[in-house]
């Protein structure tokens, strides 16, 4: 596993050694104790200290990471130190900018870069060529309180900045990046229907606020059987053509060329990756 495969990016407070070690347990692909927005100012130093012991003694098969305090703020300092000597798979980093990742330096564990300002939004492929990139992340509630966005039921508020981070994720040569939190946590339906409109936007991954979104994620952003056996079924009809001398087939009534044959590998290894997993 990688950050350059997972799915589920699963956040809890840095300073509830429970819910952290909970979350670790979850089966996510992927845990972040959050030092940022999840900890209030007075627990800041005592969030530092419960991620180093927890995630300095995990034996996990999911990747950990930690969010640290946005660049230039008070906390900014002593959270890149308290992790400096973990074995962290990546570092998240809130109010993503080009600057921002800059002012980590080069060397370091990958980043998880969240884009949730105007800013962000506007440099998102300048973010994602940056060598430490390694993904990036759609923070809508800060992304919407700055631009005065209303939630809406089809999501329709977040539209152009969940397919902007796609496009220039793509352009920057970056894997796909992370959906939104899904807020309601009781809202397993919501969930569902929110991670399947990301993933029809070209998402392969969503981020999530508690254990019991895990499982749904996961299952979205993997391929279903039938996507797998239909993506089998393409592979083989292309390259039986190719044998033949055809570089475009007919299945089932529709044309099959070398586009389509790409769609259908890439859910032949994200059925790979999953079985291994």
């Amino acid at each position: 596993m990688s950050f350059a495969t997972a799915r589920s990016l699963l956040f809890a407070p840095g300073n509830d050694e429970r819910k952290l070690e909970k979350a670790l347990a979850a089966g996510a692909d992927a845990v972040v104790a959050d030092l940022e927005d999840a900890v209030p100012a007075t627990e800041k130093e005592a969030a530092r200290t419960v991620a180093r012991r927890v995630l300095g003694g995990a034996a996990t098969a999911s990747l950990v990471a930690v969010r640290v305090n946005a660049a230039g703020t008070e906390h900014w300092g002593a959270d890149l130190q308290a992790v400096a000597d973990l074995e962290l798979d990546a570092l998240v980093l809130p109010k993503a900018t080009p600057e921002a990742v800059g002012a980590l330096g080069p060397d370091g564990p990958p980043v998880v870069a969240i884009v949730e300002t105007a800013l962000g939004v506007r440099h998102a492929y300048e973010t994602a060529r940056l060598p430490r990139v390694a993904a990036l992340v759609l923070g809508a509630v800060d992304l919407g309180l700055e631009l005065g966005l209303e939630p809406r039921a089809d999501g329709q508020e977040v539209l152009y900045a969940r397919s902007r981070l796609v496009l220039e994720s793509a352009a920057a040569g970056l894997r796909s990046p992370f959906d939104l939190v899904h807020v309601d946590t009781r809202d397993d339906e919501g969930l569902e229907a929110e991670a399947r409109l990301a993933r029809s936007l070209g998402f392969r991954g969503k981020a999530c606020i508690h254990p019991a979104q895990v499982a749904i994620v996961n299952r979205v952003f993997s391929p279903t059987g039938e996507e797998r056996e239909r993506a089998r079924r393409v592979v083989e009809a292309y390259e039986r053509g190719l044998a033949d001398g055809r570089g475009a087939v007919a299945l089932d009534g529709e044309m099959i060329d070398l586009p389509v044959v790409e769609r259908a590998r890439r859910i032949l290894a994200e059925t790979e990756r999953s079985v291994s997993e």
